[in-house]
């Protein structure tokens, strides 16, 4: 049997890989992370067993594993977003190895995707940004060295900071050193849900747009030059005289 780690993607059950979905329809167990994963991704599903992890720690979530492992039923183990992300997926492959019980990652639509996509913008554009850092905010969990926000605002870079809605006052003082009151910055409420809601300012007043909508968690925040309208430059990609492998020139 194999244990699959599925990116169930940020929320819109459209927003999964084709074999994901394949997965959780014919898998005869699911383990779902149901706090974050809408009911309707399993749609069709067919599975004998269908455990909710929301309330479980990591050891039951590995005896439901293990006991499909003795039984030889493949496990559809879904999480939100892309698995790879604060999907605290790397603990539970700890597990399985130690057990001996073999497992595959199938990578999801992220949120920062899925919000790129709700604030109608590429998060690398030529002149502005061509890096993208996906972080969080410290909270409860310290952050490594070198890696917090005021570290990383220094290459004013496009950031995608997780986890820190609540903390946004914090996160707005330790970045405007950085990137000044006036850079664009976003906060997607629930992205691509159906109830998804959109906070759209500078660094200088996220933080009362946030508060006259209650923003409190399940929201990603993103601050870069990509988010104005600041003039970029075309890409070479489509440059007319520009040529490739695919496009050769005279």
């Amino acid at each position: 049997m194999t244990v699959y780690f599925i990116g169930a993607g940020p929320g819109d059950p459209e927003l999964i890989t084709v074999k994901g979905q394949r997965l959780i329809r014919t898998c005869p167990v699911i383990v779902y992370a149901g706090s974050l994963v809408p009911a309707a991704v399993l749609d069709g599903h067919r599975a004998v067993a269908v455990i909710d992890s929301a309330a479980l720690n990591l050891g039951q979530i590995i005896e439901h594993l293990a006991r499909a492992h003795a039984r030889g039923q493949d496990v559809a183990r879904v999480h939100s977003g892309d698995p790879s992300l604060y999907g605290a997926i790397g603990e539970q492959i700890r597990e399985l190895r130690r057990l001996g019980i073999d497992f595959e990652i199938v990578p999801g639509v992220t949120a920062a995707a899925a919000c790129a996509a709700a604030l109608e913008t590429e998060l690398t554009l030529p002149g502005l940004a061509q890096t993208v850092i996906l972080t969080r905010y410290a909270g409860r969990s310290p952050m490594p060295a070198g890696e917090t926000l005021a570290d990383l605002a220094r290459h004013g870079s496009t950031l995608a900071i997780h986890l820190g809605v609540k903390h946004l006052a914090a996160i707005v003082g330790e970045l405007l050193p950085h990137y000044g009151p006036d850079c664009p910055a976003a906060v997607v409420h629930r992205a691509s849900w159906p109830d998804q809601a959109i906070a759209r300012g500078t660094l200088a007043t996220l933080e009362r747009q946030v508060a006259e909508q209650g923003f409190r968690r399940t929201a990603l925040i993103l601050v870069g030059r990509v988010l104005g309208s600041d003039p970029f430059e075309a890409s070479n990609l489509y440059r007319a005289g520009h040529a490739h492998l695919y496009r050769p020139g005279k």
